[in-house]
């Protein structure tokens, strides 16, 4: 069996300072043959339609999880996350097409699946898997969002997009349609801190403010606080959503 890190996790969903639902989970997991899953959603329909999507997804994964069997390939791992968000986007539509109360609900949902010395990235929406290495923090995904379709384009900059009028609009969510697009890879992984989180996090929060809590000297749990604390002092006009995994010092 591959050699596994040893670690620490913590997760914690806020509604924030503005909105009265809270439509945003989050959730580490560890198997027996000692893999990690964490993952974070953002539903999305209102009238707490979106709560359910996200639960449902949260739920598909703690369900399947316990049963995975460790992969010798990437391709296995990208395989098994591409299974299960699948299943779940299916879930979520076909629940909305049975039931008028939730029709149109929907979740965006980010998967970081660490399998010994390799972590596999999965993106639906544009929740975020950031990777602290050396206390430098890096963005493993790209927001599936109209802005940064703008930017991918030229047509904008990244500054620009901070403060457009549409950098809130999906190109992307599971749970809208019956089949799904997702963006799913596989790396090297030598140990670093993961934090996954919801635009509640990154929209409100400077990117150097999140490194510094990251990278700071507080226990997970104390981070994720630190971090939904950090989100409503500037504002919290959002639900907040946010896991970290660390692995002890080898």
């Amino acid at each position: 069996m591959a050699e596994n890190f040893r670690g620490t996790y913590a997760y914690k969903t806020h509604p924030g300072m503005v909105r009265k639902n809270n439509e945003d989970q989050a959730v580490v997991l560890m198997n027996s043959d000692g893999d990690i899953l964490l993952v974070v959603c953002d539903g999305m329909g209102g009238a707490q339609k979106g709560d359910v999507a996200s639960r449902m997804a949260i739920d598909t994964f703690t369900k399947a999880f316990p049963d995975k069997k460790r992969s010798i390939t990437g391709g296995g791992d990208r395989r098994w996350l591409t299974k299960i968000c699948k299943k779940a986007n299916n879930d979520i539509y076909e629940t909305s097409e049975r039931n008028p109360k939730y029709k149109g609900m929907g979740t965006t949902i980010v998967a970081a699946l660490v399998s010994g010395k390799r972590l596999t990235v999965a993106l639906v929406g544009d929740s975020r898997c950031y990777r602290l290495d050396k206390d430098k923090l890096t963005q493993l995904t790209e927001d599936q969002t109209y802005v940064q379709m703008l930017i991918n384009t030229g047509k904008i900059t990244k500054e620009e997009a901070l403060t457009h009028p549409d950098r809130h609009v999906l190109s992307n969510a599971m749970g809208i349609y019956p089949s799904l697009s997702l963006d799913v890879k596989s790396m090297k992984y030598k140990g670093e801190t993961l934090l996954l989180c919801s635009d509640g996090l990154y929209n409100q929060v400077p990117d150097e403010e999140i490194r510094a809590i990251v990278a700071s000297d507080e226990r997970p749990d104390q981070k994720v606080v630190s971090l939904i604390v950090a989100a409503n002092a500037h504002g919290g006009s959002d639900n907040i959503g946010v896991s970290i995994w660390e692995t002890f010092a080898q």
